[in-house]
């Protein structure tokens, strides 16, 4: 290797290293076992000396410190064997470019991994198969048949996603930030290292909580530090010997068009961010699940000890990466700990983190400047960059008899005015609801809807931001997080899976409009259809609470939890469930569930809900004192300027679109063709890409013509007398609708 292309930063390392006393029967076994497989001579691709020297005993020994010599033995052999497999594809198929060679490779291994103990498998063709078999039949029968399904799971994606980076390197494609936190998950296998974690710490996590947010946050901050980690090591060997470009380093200098040393910087960074993001979530969240969940104290126990199973990992992990010969550890502050371990030695054991002090005052920076932002700053009007998409906003027919129509929905469920008993509840006026205009987004968003489709998708979307604005300001404003939940738990109530169940009698607008949307919108739906729709719901009113748990905190998002749940609290995946009802059905629902797909929809979320938050600045900061502002995060994290934050995430939504028209025209058809979709299917595919495009350029056009975000509806907001007049231009005929509304109505309803 060249001279290392950077030097490598302190380390947040708050947890020293400890190291499992069975290490050397792990060591002995673990060659043994990979010479059985056929790993080792002949294979082509390892001899003796290259396991010996990637010593993967060592690294279980670090992050699996406290097992027993058999556990150790058998999580030693696991890693023998991944690491065996990336090297193997690498070799195969990555070297080669033969996607369809690698593709049929990896459709045979699930076969090794039968929810049945006792099912038959086939017959290995290949050291990686015969190693799967192997450890398959001697891990399930420990573990529930929940655990079996997640791990084999998260097994196949680490497996499958391999393709996505081979189609990377075939087109010469560096992803984008957010693309490749996601896609990094699956392909670094820390997942699949967090399911070992449950299997070596004799703690598997209860199938009850196993799905929830606290659970999964644990799960991907700590796949985000293990594989931000190792990105900084083994950047020269991925950069110079393998032509890689799936790292997160690389990432962040080709984003940010920075020095390598200042992306690895920010790299490192993104690490203490995420691990702090975990450790805020051991202590805040994980209690409130157990008492929601109702968990048993020994069920408690086996939560608290795989989170502690994690830790272990991360600083085990760290350590390990310190004394491979796999990995770049030849230099820089961190290198202290790379000579081989002694009790005597400066650099031993655990004291990688011997510049202790200097990483925990370059966290402890991070972590009070999330906590201590100062609300209500003047900031000036909303900075709004050069916004151009290539696709055209077309509106519906029907737009203008929608925005009246919608306002009376919005005054027959109670919208307007204070709700009965509830404080702080005067939330929306009529004429401020004219001003936003919902009509001209349902318009946008799905031009091809029938006036009674419209009128449906613009009452959703009116529901959506009046609940949107009520979360904050009646259970913000006074820090009444149960009752937020008590309120969440009763929306969810009025959507009955079973259209025949009683719903609770509404007590408010909120519960009124939706239990009058459920019963018009999913009649026509299978259950399971159904189910996702509540669902997408649920996610949006569940991101509510979030938010309100970090405003009660006056704590700024981490970058990478802020950006996932933001879809949820924009309500992505509820208002694109809109424009999939009438075609769902004809695309296959594993087609749905590809990660193709997902990369599709989350890049044109991102893109719609940074957009938000670009004419949002203003409003949110100013005037509602918000911490949940993408600009707000980037200065946050970044410790920068508004301009410059500013331009951050314009080039973050470039790359998200530029990333959507990318899968769409290139990875989608290669789903088609995996899936072996008829014409049908291909179409509605079609359809669903057609159906972005429009939610994104309705989104933007909405966003541009309707007055939410205007410094008079700022300093005059809902009920406040004194609106100036009225503008002209593409949808602000929302505006003149102002007098023939109150007209209609009789009187200028609401009074806060």
């Amino acid at each position: 290797m060249t001279q290392q292309p950077f030097e490598l930063p302190t380390f947040y390392t708050p947890h020293p290293a400890r190291l499992n006393p069975h290490l050397e029967a792990a060591r002995t076994h673990s060659t043994a076992w990979a010479r059985r497989m056929g790993m080792l001579e002949g294979s082509g691709i390892w001899e003796e000396k290259d396991l010996a020297a990637h010593d993967y005993a060592l690294l279980c020994a670090y992050t699996h410190p406290d097992c027993d010599a058999d556990a150790l033995s058998l999580v030693t052999d696991w890693y023998v064997w991944v690491f065996f497999f990336d090297d193997h594809f690498l070799e195969k198929f990555k070297r080669t470019l033969d996607r369809k060679g690698g593709k049929a490779y990896l459709d045979r291994l699930p076969a090794f991994m039968p929810m049945d103990p006792a099912a038959p498998v086939p017959e290995p063709a290949n050291p990686v198969e015969a190693g799967l078999a192997d450890l398959w039949a001697r891990t399930v029968p420990h573990m529930s048949a929940d655990w079996r399904r997640r791990f084999a799971e998260s097994t196949e994606h680490l497996l499958n996603e391999s393709l996505w980076e081979l189609s990377n390197i075939n087109i010469h494609r560096v992803p984008n930030p957010v693309e490749y936190i996601e896609m990094r998950r699956k392909v670094g296998g820390a997942p699949w290292s967090a399911g070992l974690v449950e299997y070596a710490a004799g703690a598997e996590v209860p199938a009850a909580v196993a799905g929830s947010r606290p659970l999964r946050v644990l799960r991907d901050t700590f796949s985000d530090a293990v594989h931000l980690r190792n990105d900084l090591f083994s950047y020269q060997r991925e950069t110079e010997e393998e032509g890689e470009l799936s790292n997160g380093v690389l990432v962040l200098e080709t984003f940010l068009d920075c020095p390598t040393q200042e992306a690895a910087d920010a790299v490192n960074d993104l690490i203490t961010s995420r691990l702090q993001q975990f450790e805020n979530t051991v202590v805040t969240e994980l209690p409130a699940l157990f008492l929601d969940k109702g968990l048993d104290p020994k069920s408690c126990a086996d939560v608290l000890a795989y989170a502690k199973g994690l830790q272990d990992w991360q600083s085990g992990g760290h350590e390990w990466h310190l004394r491979s010969s796999r990995y770049m550890n030849g230099g820089g502050s961190a290198a202290g700990g790379a000579q081989p371990w002694s009790p005597f030695a400066a650099g031993g054991l655990g004291t990688s983190a011997a510049d202790l002090r200097t990483a925990l005052t370059t966290a402890g920076a991070l972590r009070l400047r999330g906590a201590t932002h100062v609300p209500h700053q003047k900031v000036g009007p909303s900075r709004i960059p050069d916004l151009s998409l290539p696709f055209p906003t077309t509106l519906s027919p029907h737009l203008e008899g929608a925005r009246h129509r919608v306002v009376a929905w919005a005054r027959r469920m109670g919208f307007f005015g204070p709700q009965p008993g509830v404080p702080l509840s005067d939330v929306w006026d009529e004429p401020a609801m004219v001003r936003y205009d919902l009509a001209l987004c349902a318009a946008g968003l799905h031009p091809d809807a029938t006036a009674e489709q419209l009128d449906l998708e613009a009452a959703w979307l009116a529901w959506g931001t009046y609940a949107d604005d009520y979360y904050p300001q009646v259970f913000g404003r006074t820090r009444d997080l149960a009752a937020a939940k008590a309120c969440t738990a009763r929306l969810s109530a009025c959507m009955p899976l079973d259209l025949a169940a009683a719903v609770p009698e509404p007590v408010n607008a909120m519960e009124r409009g939706l239990a009058d949307l459920w019963a018009r919108t999913v009649g026509p739906m299978t259950p399971e259809a159904r189910g996702a729709f509540r669902e997408a719901v649920d996610t949006m009113t569940a991101g509510w609470l979030w938010e309100l748990d970090n405003q009660a905190l006056n704590r700024i998002p981490d970058p990478v939890d802020y950006i996932e749940m933001r879809r949820a609290t924009f309500g992505s995946d509820l208002t694109m469930s809109l424009s999939r009802l009438d075609h769902g059905r004809r695309i296959p629902p594993e087609v749905y569930r590809t990660g193709t797909l997902r990369a599709l929809q989350n890049a044109a979320a991102d893109y719609a809900c940074l957009l938000n938050d670009v004419f949002s600045y203003q409003k949110e900061i100013e005037y509602e004192g918000e911490v949940h502002n993408g600009i707000l995060v980037v200065q946050n994290f970044f410790d920068c300027d508004y301009p410059t934050a500013l331009h951050i995430v314009h080039d973050l939504m470039t790359s998200r679109l530029e990333e959507f028209q990318h899968v769409a025209a290139h990875e989608l058809p290669v789903v088609c063709d995996d899936f072996e979709l008829g014409p049908e299917a291909r179409e509605a595919l079609d359809d669903h890409v057609r159906e972005l495009r429009n939610w994104l350029a309705g989104i933007l056009t909405w966003h541009r013509d309707c007055l939410r975000y205007t410094e008079p509806e700022l300093r005059h907001p809902a009920g406040s007398p004194g609106w100036p007049g009225t503008p002209t231009g593409l949808g602000t005929s929302a505006a003149h609708l102002f007098r023939s509304s109150v007209a209609v109505a009789g009187t200028g309803t609401g009074a806060g």
